[in-house]
């Protein structure tokens, strides 16, 4: 039998109980925090309680911004059936879809607003908008917080604007480097982190189970020769401009190499080394071989081939696209390319592996991710004659020439049908990565493995939300898949200790005392306790069953029990080494 959080500002029985997040409430009251959970943790439910509990308080109005307009639009969706008083709040949704004319009435008729940052940061840039009496800012997936990106602008705007302010920042994956951590708390102005991993007792056994494969696929030679031509071209380039001091990255060719060299380069030019501009022109078009060797190794023979017609089709294209694209080894590829049929291992893996679950289980749902908006075209197309398959498009809104991206309303509309069984496959790019509540999502297909932490974090969590899912990374042997394959996991180990390092240099305390939750109470069964009780509670009966997990005493190989060392035989604190006994 569930327990539920009760508060005058959500609905009965809508907000499950979870000691994790009350506690997180009582620290994110207490000062700006940054929250970092595992996805499907519920990182939302503590912004909803949160959010009741400050209006109840300070009054004003409330501000959340997610990345996405189709994010967005999902928060106020799900925020409307959990909200008491909906008629009070009047909770909308705003983005660039509503008029600049229309959107200053429209900021004055809500307390609950959620937005997309970009349009945040224009209106109150012309002085349309007010965030002075914002009582509380939630900053959903905060790891986007760094850079020029309108999220960090937004948040530095409320900062300078609010008499009190306080940020909830929330995300699953902050990211590996310290310096990362750091450029998000300072943005944001955080004064602590609030950080639960998926081994924590008090979380795990809410999470699902989920099993992580990886399939490695053989690349037909067939298409190793189609690239082989491109791989030497390349290798030409790469290897003049390492004599020219532009090229510096050792080991196999990739693009952070290519885009030193080519920062290089425009230094040069800069510095009035002419030399620069040949350089700037060879390793451009490095850099689009690049992306078609990797297209042919890693993605197929449809992605290469609506590469090329892209780029084709690009109304403005530069001296040297134009060179490239006459290049008669260009030319001969995309000719060869029309008249093949698919034979990419991965694709044939793909297939396979959403043929399975589907007859398996026809109520399932797959996701496939994939890099490119060619790969997704292609695995559509590759899906569509299979039995009982109804795969669709996920891809963001950008448009490009012969690319068209999709709208909002169709995005939602896309995640309706998905989550509704209209379509039980989704084929998405990064857009789908985020954010995106799919509780029957039971497998998730990597195309290819990504380097980045906070991307395979954020797609391993569309999945096992409710039930045990299942997540598999198809891998080509001798390609960057396997470079990216290890970039991850080395940087996922790094980003649980980067946040603590983090952590521990912010001038913010966590709030241990329970007093924010006091308007919060948890009822069960009939019975009614205080938050407090309930998290007091929980707390003991974790502490009770890690206590008895195991109360054997370490043994040495000899059977006896270990003596403890005295207080003068540990290392100092701070010694590095032997002769600073």
């Amino acid at each position: 039998m569930h327990s539920y959080v009760a508060h005058s500002g959500l609905v009965s029985e809508t907000v499950q109980a979870r000691a994790y997040q009350l506690q997180a409430v009582d620290d994110a009251l207490a000062g700006s925090m940054l929250l970092i959970l595992p996805t499907a943790a519920g990182k939302t439910a503590v912004a909803w309680l949160s959010i009741v509990e400050r209006l109840e308080r300070k009054g004003g109005w409330a501000l959340v911004i997610a990345p996405t307009v189709a994010l967005s639009n999902q928060h106020l969706e799900n925020a409307m059936p959990v909200l008491s008083d909906v008629s009070e709040l009047r909770p909308i949704s705003l983005s660039g879809q509503q008029t600049a004319s229309k959107r200053p009435e429209l900021w004055q008729s809500s307390r609950l607003v959620f937005a997309t940052p970009q349009v945040v940061r224009n209106d109150v840039r012309k002085g349309v908008l007010s965030l002075s009496d914002c009582s509380i800012l939630v900053v959903d997936e905060a790891h986007h917080c760094t850079g020029d990106h309108a999220m960090a602008e937004v948040a530095e705007m409320y900062i300078s604007q609010s008499d009190d302010p306080l940020i909830l920042a929330t995300t699953a994956s902050p990211g590996s480097r310290r310096e990362q951590v750091q450029e998000i708390c300072s943005r944001l102005g955080i004064q602590k982190i609030h950080m639960r991993t998926k081994d924590d007792p008090a979380i795990a056994e809410f999470l699902s189970e989920l099993d992580v494969e990886e399939v490695e696929v053989e690349v037909p030679g067939e298409i190793i020769e189609l690239a082989e031509p491109f791989r030497i071209w390349q290798e030409g380039i790469v290897d003049r401009e390492r004599r020219n001091g532009r090229y510096v990255m050792p080991g196999a060719i990739n693009q952070a190499g290519l885009s030193n060299a080519m920062e290089r380069a425009q230094a040069a030019i800069v510095r009035g080394d002419t030399s620069g501009f040949r350089s700037s022109s060879q390793i451009a078009t490095a850099m689009r071989l690049h992306h078609l060797i990797n297209h042919l190794l890693c993605q197929g023979i449809g992605a290469s081939r609506h590469f090329l017609s892209r780029m084709e089709e690009e109304e403005e294209k530069s001296k040297s696209s134009r060179d490239f694209l006459r290049d008669v080894r260009v030319r001969g590829l995309h000719s060869k390319l029309n008249g093949m049929v698919e034979i990419h291992s991965k694709v044939g893996a793909v297939r396979r592996l959403v043929r399975e679950r589907i007859r398996r289980d026809e109520e399932s749902r797959v996701i496939v991710f994939a890099n490119y908006r060619d790969t997704v075209e292609a695995l559509e197309g590759a899906l569509s004659d299979l039995e009982g398959i109804r795969a669709i498009q996920f891809i963001g809104q950008s448009r490009r020439s012969g690319s068209g991206g999709l709208t909002a309303k169709q995005q939602i509309s896309r995640l309706s049908d998905f989550r509704d069984g209209g379509a039980n496959v989704l084929v998405a790019t990064s857009v789908g990565e985020e954010g995106l509540d799919i509780p029957s999502a039971d497998l998730v297909i990597f195309y290819e493995p990504v380097s980045s932490e906070i991307r395979t974090i954020q797609r391993r969590g569309r999945t096992g939300r409710r039930r045990q899912g299942e997540v598999v990374v198809l891998v080509a042997g001798g390609t960057r898949d396997e470079r990216a394959k290890e970039s991850a996991k080395r940087k996922e180990e790094f980003m649980h200790k980067a946040a603590r390092r983090v952590a521990r240099e912010l001038p913010g305390s966590p709030h241990k005392d329970l007093s924010n939750l006091e308007r919060f109470t948890v009822s069960a069964q009939g019975a009614v306790c205080s938050a407090a009780e309930f998290v007091l509670e929980t707390r003991e009966r974790h502490r009770s069953e890690l206590s008895g997990a195991d109360t054997t005493p370490a043994k040495d190989p000899k059977g006896t029990s270990k003596v403890e060392l005295p207080p003068g035989n540990f290392r100092p604190a701070g010694q590095t080494g032997l002769d600073q006994f």
